[in-house]
């Protein structure tokens, strides 16, 4: 834990802070801190900042906090990502919040089985807290946005458009013959990409040519077939560090 989250509504008028839990746990066992020292805080969605430490009382840490004034930008990749077995989802969560994912949509392709979709690791009580916890491991402060589209037609047909309009649109699929370098540097710095990542049976060629009519670029990682997991976060580590 590289940075404690908090959420507005922790903090009191005096914008001190009460934690109890995990947070107080990692305090008191890691980073065993003594009164008056400062520790990496932030505010969910919001600014980082520093949290000073007045007391440590059995099992309770109070922090006085202070927030940067200007919050830092939000994560410029998006990711698309054909749902994929529910434990592999479980150990996804927390890594794509720490590598800066805006919005991930989860969808069902259609080498995906339907059941998936009846996990409970889809519901937010059970996410929320893993993306929590890739963020304090990364020090960011925005939490992903989430979206469950169990039909693949209607999201691409109705709402892609309206999502990433304006978004440099990539495609990962094993018969791309382009590399993701190819993108790069033509790309803008400024420039908001989404990746779409399929099934671990790739995406069928109906839905490679419905990608590709809302502007989606074709591009593969070489001959290797790589699971799920393994793709997307190779990817947008790739990704993150050619926007850089």
């Amino acid at each position: 834990m590289n940075l404690i989250l908090l959420k507005v509504e922790e903090l009191d008028a005096d914008d001190r802070v009460v934690l109890s839990g995990d947070r107080a746990r990692h305090i008191r066992k890691v980073l065993k801190p003594e009164p008056g020292q400062v520790l990496r805080i932030g505010l969910l969605n919001g600014s980082p900042g520093k949290g000073t430490v007045e007391s440590i009382n059995g099992k309770e840490v109070v922090l006085r906090c202070e927030f940067d004034s200007t919050p830092p930008p939000a994560p410029h990749i998006d990711l698309v990502l054909a749902m994929p077995r529910p434990k592999v989802m479980k150990r996804l969560w927390a890594q794509l919040a720490a590598l800066g994912v805006g919005r991930i949509v989860l969808l069902r392709a259609e080498k995906v089985e339907r059941f998936y979709f009846d996990t409970h690791v889809l519901e937010p009580e059970f996410y929320n807290p893993l993306l929590v916890e890739g963020l304090q491991q990364a020090r960011c402060t925005h939490l992903p946005e989430v979206m469950i589209r169990p039909l693949f037609k209607p999201f691409v047909e109705d709402e892609f458009d309206g999502l990433f309009g304006s978004h440099l649109k990539l495609l990962a699929d094993p018969s791309g013959e382009k590399r993701l370098a190819d993108f790069f540097p033509v790309a803008e710095k400024s420039e908001r990409i989404v990746l779409a990542v399929g099934p671990e049976g790739g995406w069928t060629q109906y839905e490679r040519e419905k990608l590709m009519e809302h502007g989606f670029h074709l591009f593969g990682m070489g001959s290797r077939i790589l699971r799920t997991d393994t793709a997307a976060v190779g990817l947008l580590a790739m990704l993150s560090g050619l926007k850089e």
